[in-house]
């Protein structure tokens, strides 16, 4: 069974709590609990996981035992030349997942260091964002959508 890995990045833990006018009121338990769902559903393994951590990010890329990552870098996105770099070294496929639409809010938020290495970017929809990832994860791992890069 292909396995996804998940990684959300900072601050998505105090999801439900903190400006619920962007992100809305669900939490990260609540997405990681439909992910799972889903992912049955679909025939995929997942494993997700959540830390502040710039490096502890960079250690989950570097891993072997995942054949997908969908990564939500939050505001690392703007910022992490080291996360690109973990990505684009290991070129493995990797959705981009933002629950707001990035482009839609301040400047320095439009520009993504993970969108150059990654097959796509799914933003705007809230944690539907991550059902869609999710599905296109199930199409790029059957041979259905392109997944290099």
């Amino acid at each position: 069974m292909p396995k996804v890995q998940v990684i959300h990045g900072p601050n998505l833990n105090l999801l439900g709590k903190r400006e619920t006018s962007v992100y809305g009121t669900g939490t990260l338990a609540e997405i990681d609990s439909a992910m799972k769902d889903l992912a049955g559903q679909l025939g995929l393994e997942i494993s997700a996981m959540q830390t502040n951590s710039e490096g502890e990010i960079v250690d989950a890329i570097q891993r072997p035992d995942y054949d997908l990552l969908i990564i939500n870098p939050a505001a690392y996105t703007h910022t992490s030349v080291a996360i690109r770099d973990a990505i684009a070294a290991v070129a493995k496929p990797v959705i981009e997942v933002h629950l707001s639409n990035i482009h839609k809010r301040e400047e320095f938020r439009r520009r993504s260091f993970v969108a150059e290495v990654a097959v796509g970017q799914i933003s705007g929809f809230g944690p539907g964002s991550y059902m869609l990832a999710l599905r296109a994860a199930k199409k790029i791992l059957m041979g259905g959508a392109p997944h290099s890069k």
